[in-house]
């Protein structure tokens, strides 16, 4: 009884008409606006108007009470006029405070391998927004654990920098919820260069023992090389293009289905005159799921007449959400952060070669789990095959150089949203 009342009334204070209008000058705080009716859920809204200009910035404002290291499902719908960048003007913002309204820190620093007095500040959450059409109703939401010594939430709903902009917040709630169940994932990738062969075909055998040893060792996802088919064939990209569906996939399938594992493949995927340098991500099932088009192409693959993808899919997996991205995209972080925006939990990424400062920076920013697989010679101190934390610490790597080897993480991965 005592945790349904509980809940109960930590839902229904996000609902009262305990909201503050602030902004950090009154010249540039947008007109806001307080109803009981109307809204998405019929039972009142929260509005923000801005005239001419791009000074506006402002949110609505309320603090609810928490209880440090619970765990509670934030919810809000929100309807919002055309306006430039829709996402840097329009979101809502959770902060964390202690009694007297103070930031908190994340953690004890023990906890969290921070010596004293270092344990950084917990940062402002962004739940997550669908997006949406303008002047339509769409959802932000998001799962939140409130750091320890946080004892209550200060919820933000802004509307900034956008001339003659309107929003509208409605159904607003912040709840407790019970600890979501932890996703124990591992993820494998294979270090190999392909030598054996001259053909296309030749290449994907070559990697049947690392995705059987992966599987043995209950791998969920093996992340296999940069245009596989391609590397040491001595011949032209577009002659070693198939279409994706394809042999390869075809192969892969068979080899995923009978080890129960997903795999990622670099390929070159020719869809009629057309030529991408294209990653395949293959079920358990034997299916394709999805493919990725490498949008970042390096000068030598456009005078190869490849031509770049202009979509960041990302793709729901029995473990979780994953994205791919391929070698030269790693060097851009708009790429990463797009397919994180969407949602992605692990990047799978093929890469040729590149600085491995680029793996740690893409994981660290953007608090996914990343996967590369490279043909660097691990000799050469340069990218790592690996498995990289939020942090961008490497989780495991592969330790031996031109010959088939594998390296394996186990990344638990806390559903939150």
């Amino acid at each position: 009884m005592k945790w349904i009342t509980f809940f109960w009334i930590l839902a229904a204070a996000s609902q009262a008409a305990e909201w503050t209008l602030v902004s950090p000058r009154d010249e540039a705080k947008p007109e806001g606006r307080m109803s009981t009716t109307g809204g998405h859920d019929g039972k009142g809204l929260l509005v923000l108007e801005t005239g001419e200009g791009e000074h506006w910035i402002g949110c609505w404002t309320q603090t609810l009470p928490v209880e440090g290291g619970r765990h509670y499902q934030f919810s809000a719908w929100k309807k919002a006029s055309a306006m430039p960048l829709p996402r840097r003007s329009v979101y809502a913002r959770v902060l964390w405070e202690d009694d007297k309204g103070n930031p908190v820190k994340w953690e004890e620093p023990a906890k969290q391998g921070y010596a004293k007095g270092t344990v950084p500040r917990a940062e402002p959450e962004y739940p997550h927004d669908a997006g949406g059409d303008p002047n339509q109703w769409s959802k932000v939401e998001s799962t939140l654990r409130a750091p320890a010594e946080a004892k209550q939430a200060k919820i933000e709903l802004y509307l900034q920098w956008a001339a003659n902009a309107r929003v509208e917040w409605s159904d607003i709630a912040l709840t407790a919820i019970a600890p979501p169940a932890p996703r124990k994932v591992r993820l494998a990738t294979a270090h190999l260069l392909p030598r054996e062969g001259k053909e296309p075909s030749d290449k994907p055998p070559q990697y049947a023992p690392l995705i059987a040893e992966a599987a043995r060792q209950k791998a969920d996802l093996i992340v296999l090389g940069e245009t596989l088919t391609y590397y040491g064939t001595g011949k032209k990209m577009h002659e070693c293009a198939e279409p994706v569906p394809g042999p390869s996939t075809a192969y892969f399938g068979k080899l995923a289905k009978e080890h129960h594992i997903h795999i990622v493949a670099g390929l070159v995927e020719r869809d009629g005159k057309t030529i991408y340098n294209t990653s395949a991500l293959i079920g358990p099932d034997g299916s394709l799921i999805g493919k990725y088009r490498k949008v970042t192409l390096p000068r030598g693959e456009i005078e190869a007449g490849i031509t770049p993808g202009h979509e960041f899919p990302v793709f729901e997996t029995s473990f979780g959400k994953v994205g791919m991205m391929i070698c030269y995209d790693g060097f851009f972080p708009e790429v990463a952060r797009a397919l994180t925006i969407r949602g992605a939990e692990v990047i799978a990424w093929p890469v040729w070669g590149c600085n491995p400062m680029l793996a740690r920076a893409r994981a660290c920013e953007n608090h996914v789990y990343l996967v590369s697989s490279t043909f660097t010679d691990i000799s050469a101190n340069w990218t790592q095959t690996a498995v990289y934390g939020h942090d961008g610490k490497t989780l495991a790597k592969a330790e031996k150089a031109h010959a088939g080897r594998f390296a394996k993480g186990l990344a638990q991965v806390k559903a939150e949203g």
